[in-house]
């Protein structure tokens, strides 16, 4: 484990929002090809390779999703460091949250500064809180964190109103009626959709 460096931390912290923001727009970047690919599919007919396509953007979008939390984070820390150098053997209630989610969620990323970081602020308390930041005892990371990571395959229905939006974005026509996004019970799916359909109202805004 790396040794607490504040003025390195800091650095780092840096480092890991610039390359997680640039991530993140080369993603969307190829989100958007790969949501013409899926509406050139179904205007060919090929609806089951479509839903495949679908299938693995929905996932790839919760994933685009943890990198916008954890740059976040990364920039309360940034925003509050003051209270990270401190003399204090716990984290401050107005860090804590960040703290635990990018000890937690950073290793799942493919953002090499923020394992870099990870180890950093797994340095800075007790081998206890950062253990405990890892394994989520008595589930400390929150939940917009963990919703992410403990996602799983879509459920039919959802790809199905997933490939609705996107074929009306590039005006082709879907045979199905799918149940609309903003209608789909979280119940049903076990997940909270909302962010998706927040994309959803861009993608309609912007035609992909």
């Amino acid at each position: 484990m790396a040794r607490w460096h504040a003025t390195r931390t800091k650095i780092q912290l840096k480092l890991a929002i610039q390359r997680s923001r640039m991530l993140q727009e080369k993603k969307a970047a190829l989100h958007k090809k790969v949501r013409l690919e899926i509406a050139e599919l179904v205007e060919r007919h090929k609806l089951e390779s479509a839903r495949v396509k679908t299938e693995s953007l929905i996932m790839d979008d919760i994933h685009l999703e943890l990198l916008e939390l954890l740059e976040l984070y990364c920039e309360t820390l940034y925003a509050r460091f003051g209270l990270l150098e401190g003399r204090d053997n716990e984290p401050d209630d107005a860090i804590r949250e960040p703290m635990i989610a990018i000890i937690h969620a950073a290793h799942r990323t493919e953002v090499k500064e923020l394992h870099v970081l990870q180890n950093m602020l797994s340095a800075r308390y007790s081998t206890e809180f950062s253990e405990a930041a890892l394994q989520n005892t008595e589930n400390c990371v929150s939940e917009r964190i963990t919703r992410k990571l403990a996602f799983h395959l879509p459920p039919p229905e959802m790809v199905d109103a997933y490939l609705s939006e996107i074929c009306k974005a590039y005006q082709v026509p879907f045979g199905q009626a799918p149940t609309p996004l903003d209608t789909l019970s979280t119940e049903a799916v076990d997940h909270d959709w909302h962010t998706l359909v927040q994309r959803f109202d861009a993608l309609k805004r912007t035609h992909g």
